[in-house]
């Protein structure tokens, strides 16, 4: 439910499923360093097609933890950052459906409106609107 909820997400953000697969097998497992790997997948790109993300669930080996939800100055990659149009509608619309939003929507000098979100499974994303 959660992969589902983590595709409408990005969906939401205006990407397009370009594909959805599941893989398993040995050569999947030697890829990700796992053993008894299965997996569901889709590949999402912006409309542009400038940029493509692919979402995983692994369906086994199953991650016994329940996913984290850290703050944006952890250490590691804790978000990716989206060029978007319309930031107010698009936070408009992911505050209705409940989505964390860690502030109100911020404006950096005279250059970019900018909101930090968590989506699903914990994920933080950087919306950035260019300010024409």
């Amino acid at each position: 439910m959660i992969f589902q909820q983590l595709k409408h997400f990005f969906l939401d953000l205006g990407l397009e499923v370009e594909g959805e697969w599941e893989m398993e097998g040995e050569w999947l497992g030697q890829v990700v360093g796992l053993t008894d790997v299965k997996t569901a997948c889709v590949g999402l790109r912006t409309p542009d097609g400038q940029a493509w993300i692919e979402l995983v669930k692994f369906y086994t080996p199953s991650d016994e933890q329940d996913f984290q939800k850290p703050f944006a100055n952890k250490l590691g990659i804790r978000h990716i950052a989206f060029a978007v149009e319309d930031i107010e509608a698009i936070v408009a619309k992911l505050k209705k459906k409940g989505t964390e939003i860690f502030s109100e929507i911020q404006q950096y000098e005279e250059s970019y409106k900018l909101c930090y979100v968590r989506g699903p499974e914990g994920i933080i994303l950087e919306l950035a609107e260019k300010i024409k």
